[in-house]
């Protein structure tokens, strides 16, 4: 479609939405920095599936499904015989619904007779989205001071663009997707060489300012693509080519400008670094030695978090993790190995599959197919050193565009009929697509349940009235069940609240304030465990904990009573510990294995 019907067209509309939309939303709620975001990704991205109305999707993307069968069952058997809380495992099982439901959108787009109008308007959503960020990206770097944190964020991270994301790695993942977006619709005449140029070295220009390595690598992804694809035409490849030649151009520019201005550039800081990797390799270091630990069944869909925790590294990296960030590493240690070869071989066969499909697809079709292909393996790239598809914003439109890659072309496209009818649209996919969109608006409602807790308004309940109501939250009572634990107060359900939060993030807090817990209802050996397992993290805000087991800290109840302010909860300075060193300075009588404290023994 041309550009001056962009406006008109439904489709076209609330695909700039989705596509824009979420990665344009400064304005968030504790405590998930990204939710808002999030949801209005599922519901934008649903909406486009039900205005497009795909014909019926067929079998083109079955090796995803059943990857995305296997992870759900994976997530019901750690929530069920396993630990895992209900709020956690329904959060997985919900968006792994809607990548199924994303990916069958896509297939049925692919399989309707104006398949190539629907891809353009989806490339043409990226090259939209990609230009507002980039205008974001700009600002963070050269105006850093006019962001005011609701309508524009600012980057945390002086010299570096951020987007309204606050991540520099998701900026630059988006800026790739816009610069493959702007080829597609080149070759498919909806856009001229001049802008197109234009609009790829804008797009390269601000990766450079985000300083992301993915970013550097993907580039080289775009130069390859202008390489090997003999079937572009030749002002696209050169396009393509040029990318690492305006990246290096962009860095140098950049470098200057530093230099001339005094203003910092986050790439050249980022060069300085001495660990280039931000503790990556250490944590895969980390994750094979759990690897090699429980080979078969892994520790548990949702529980690598809680099993690298309390598992005794002493070279583990200072920082708290929730994923291995490698795709995956991620899915070897959760899963254990077979499941994860099993789930792995699917995704990589589907990808063959879509290449080879995409490669098959004639004229305008093959250039949507193969653009299409490339954001997976670009968003699948980015994978392997971060985690973006456990983020909506990603996940949802790499679902999308792969169901269109993974479906062949229709009987009817390779062997057209005059009296061919075409295909009817598929009610039911509509029909599931609206069941995303409506659980997404009613997902917000339930986030706001916790989201009191932690900005109160004027006239709000107490705070006990309000995390109470928060852990009858659905998909986010682990947020209410952390404010119980760490507020202050005791309160009756307190060592059931330690058995659910513990399964999402355990950082410094969280940790003191469960070992402070455990010591009071008598389990010393738990206590020390956590707390020589927090030791290794070797943290700052720690240091009070374990200041009464330096030399000259002090000992005895009184010692034990510091622990107990310094974790922030009042629920084990009514129990005195035994005379004698704080627990936290002792280590455990026994070995204790991470699983002890994720059944619920503690």
């Amino acid at each position: 479609m041309p550009p001056q019907r962009l406006l008109s067209d439904p489709r076209a509309l609330i695909a700039i939405a989705a596509a824009a939309g979420p990665s344009l939303l400064a304005y968030n709620l504790s405590p998930s920095p990204t939710y808002l975001n999030q949801a209005l990704a599922f519901a934008l991205w649903a909406g486009f599936v039900m205005v497009s109305l795909p014909a019926r999707p067929g079998r083109g993307p079955w090796a995803v499904w059943v990857a995305l069968a296997v992870l759900a069952a994976a997530a019901l058997w750690s929530w069920g015989p396993g630990a895992l809380p209900a709020s956690l495992a329904l959060s997985a099982l919900g968006t792994l619904f809607a990548a199924a439901v994303l990916l069958a959108g896509g297939a049925g787009a692919r399989a309707r007779p104006d398949a190539e109008a629907l891809f353009i308007a989806f490339c043409w959503a990226w090259v939209i989205a990609g230009v507002l960020n980039i205008a974001v990206a700009l600002v963070q770097v050269f105006w850093p001071g006019l962001p005011d944190g609701s309508w524009l964020a600012a980057s945390g991270i002086p010299g570096r663009a951020v987007g309204n994301l606050r991540q520099p790695n998701h900026l630059s993942s988006l800026l790739l997707w816009h610069c493959i977006a702007v080829v597609a619709l080149l070759e498919l005449g909806r856009l001229k060489r001049g802008a197109a140029g234009m609009l790829l070295a804008a797009a390269v220009f601000a990766v450079v300012l985000t300083a992301s390595r993915t970013g550097v690598v993907s580039v080289l992804v775009l130069a390859l693509w202008g390489l090997l694809d003999r079937r572009l035409s030749r002002p696209a490849r050169l396009l393509l080519l040029a990318t690492p030649l305006a990246y290096l151009l962009s860095w140098l520019a950049m470098a200057q400008w530093a230099a001339l201005t005094q203003h910092a550039f986050g790439g050249a800081q980022r060069l300085a670094e001495s660990d280039i990797s931000s503790s990556r390799v250490a944590i895969w270091r980390d994750t094979l030695a759990l690897i090699a630990q429980q080979p078969w069944a892994g520790v548990g869909f949702g529980e690598f978090n809680l099993a690298w925790t309390l598992t005794p590294l002493p070279q583990r990296p200072v920082a708290f993790f929730d994923h291995t960030h490698n795709l995956p590493l991620q899915l070897a240690v959760e899963l254990g190995l077979p499941l994860a070869a099993l789930v792995m071989g699917l995704l990589l066969w589907a990808l063959w599959r879509g290449l080879r499909l995409a490669w098959a697809a004639p004229a305008g079709l093959g250039v949507a197919q193969r653009s299409a292909m490339l954001m997976v393996l670009m968003i699948g790239l980015h994978s392997l050193v971060e985690y973006p598809l456990w983020y909506g914003y990603f996940l949802l439109p790499a679902a999308w565009a792969w169901g269109f890659a993974l479906q062949p072309a229709p009987q009817s496209a390779a062997q057209p009929r005059a009296a061919e009818p075409s295909p009817p649209p598929s009610h039911a996919v509509g029909a599931v697509a609206l069941l995303v969109a409506v659980g997404a608006a009613l997902s917000v409602l339930d986030y706001l349940r916790v989201a009191t807790i932690f900005a109160a308004t004027p006239g709000a309940p107490p705070l006990e009235q309000r995390i109470a109501e928060g852990q009858r939250s659905v998909f986010f009572a682990h947020h209410a069940d952390y404010a119980a634990v760490t507020s202050g107060p005791s309160r009756p359900e307190e060592a059931r609240a330690f058995d659910r939060v513990t399964h999402y993030l355990l950082d410094t807090r969280l940790m003191m304030a469960w070992a402070q817990s455990l010591a009071a209802r008598g389990e010393l050996d738990a206590a020390r465990h956590v707390a020589a397992r927090l030791r290794e993290f070797r943290k700052a805000d720690a240091a009070e904990f374990f200041a009464p087991c330096e030399p000259g800290g002090g000992g005895g109840a009184a010692a034990a009573a510091s622990g107990v302010s310094a974790a922030g909860t009042a629920a084990s300075a009514a129990t005195p510990l035994p005379a004698g060193r704080p627990f936290q300075c002792e280590a455990p009588a026994r070995a204790l294995g991470w699983r002890e404290f994720a059944a619920s023994g503690f």
